[in-house]
């Protein structure tokens, strides 16, 4: 395993962490958990100490799993693990308070190595934060915290926002190759020395675990979770990704990635030549350098349509047949609240787009690719998988 030293946390954190949202037995903290769940689960601990993936992470909002490993990590070594857990700001901070207590009593652990506010997504969540702070720094003075973080889905607006608060130790967001808007936080944390956490890499990365065989042919001779793992990493700016595993032989191709880091750069520049090649086959290249130019933000648009996103989505189906993707995520829209906010299309022909549309490059074509990848993609609403 190679260590990254996490910002001024001073961690030493594998590059590799085990996310802890995908091998919990329920998104409801209420459900019984079976012996086959439990056991599932601390298979998968042991598997990840045994590789070196010590940094274990979790939320609040992630069911049962920090009861679950509460079950199972007072079993190692303290020193040796580095737990992360979240808790979601709240305008009542004694509310606030309460849900850190309920987690530390299900994950049976005196203190948490990283603690993150969970959700900074808009500048109202980043007042709540504020709010909040307090008892945050007063957890971490008694040491039952090492250190205060925030861990988003939010616009990069807010995300720099919220960095530049000077709050804060690190940082949990997405960045990978099908999205890197947030390369301006990214640099931003590092300017500030803080520990930076990239999330869902291989799910909101793509589901890169059921890649289309396009992408699996673009992406040859790596599987496209060790490129986007690679691409991820090949930044020192960048130092762990979150692996959400749901059974132990999942960590094998993350440690296939961690095997190949040494030589990052020159396995995945061909790939990205190929990926983008394919994009500008696919969609023409005018449109390849411009499509994401001038777009309004989904609050500008009628029907708070959220244009950047499916329009990259779009792309993504055209370009490396990750219609799936696109369905998992399109449909989701409408019920993401700030996690991913705005809504799908709906009725496009009575929304007039021309004024929201005024400064984008591509404002003549844009009303038909939307309406093409609504056809494409448009199926049952979706739910975030808290609240399925």
């Amino acid at each position: 395993m190679e260590y990254r030293r996490f910002g001024k946390t001073e961690l030493q954190i594998p590059a590799i962490s085990c996310g802890g949202m995908r091998y919990q037995q329920s998104w409801k903290d209420s459900d019984p958990v079976t012996d086959a769940s439990q056991k599932n689960l601390e298979a998968c601990i042991h598997r990840a100490v045994e590789l070196g993936v010590n940094h274990i992470e979790t939320a609040r909002g992630y069911g049962t799993s920090e009861y679950q490993l509460g079950r199972i990590l007072p079993s190692f070594p303290r020193g040796g693990l580095i737990v992360q857990t979240k808790v979601s700001p709240s305008a009542d901070v004694e509310k606030f308070k309460a849900t850190f207590e309920k987690s530390m009593g299900l994950l049976k652990l005196d203190y948490v190595d990283i603690f993150s506010f969970h959700g900074i997504n808009s500048a109202e969540e980043l007042e709540w934060t504020k709010k909040c702070y307090g008892a945050a720094l007063q957890w971490k003075k008694e040491g039952r915290i090492r250190d205060i973080g925030f861990s988003t889905h939010g616009p990069t607006e807010v995300l720099l926002q919220a960095v530049q608060t000077g709050l804060f130790e690190h940082i949990n967001l997405h960045w990978y190759y099908i999205f890197q808007d947030n390369w301006p936080v990214v640099a931003e944390a590092h300017r500030r020395d803080m520990g930076v956490f990239i999330i869902s890499p291989n799910d909101k990365g793509g589901l890169l675990y059921q890649p289309s065989e396009k992408l699996l042919a673009l992406c040859a001779p790596l599987h496209p979770m060790v490129f986007n793992g690679l691409f991820c990493l090949a930044h020192p700016e960048v130092h762990t990704l979150s692996c959400g595993v749901s059974r132990p032989e999942d960590f094998d191709i993350h440690m296939d990635t961690v095997a190949k880091l040494n030589d990052a750069k020159n396995l995945i520049a061909p790939i990205i030549k190929r990926l983008e090649a394919a994009l500008i086959d696919a969609v023409g290249e005018e449109w390849a350098r411009t499509w994401d130019v001038g777009l309004p933000q989904w609050h500008e648009t009628p029907g708070e349509i959220n244009i950047p996103v499916i329009l990259r989505l779009h792309n993504l189906a055209m370009a490396y047949d990750m219609v799936e993707y696109g369905k998992m995520r399109y449909n989701l829209f409408g019920s993401g609240g700030t996690w991913f906010p705005g809504k799908r299309i709906e009725n496009l022909e009575a929304l007039d787009l021309a004024p929201a549309l005024c400064n984008a490059t591509q404002k003549a074509r844009i009303p038909a690719v939307l309406a093409k990848t609504h056809e494409l993609l448009a199926g049952s609403a979706k739910k975030r998988l808290q609240e399925a």
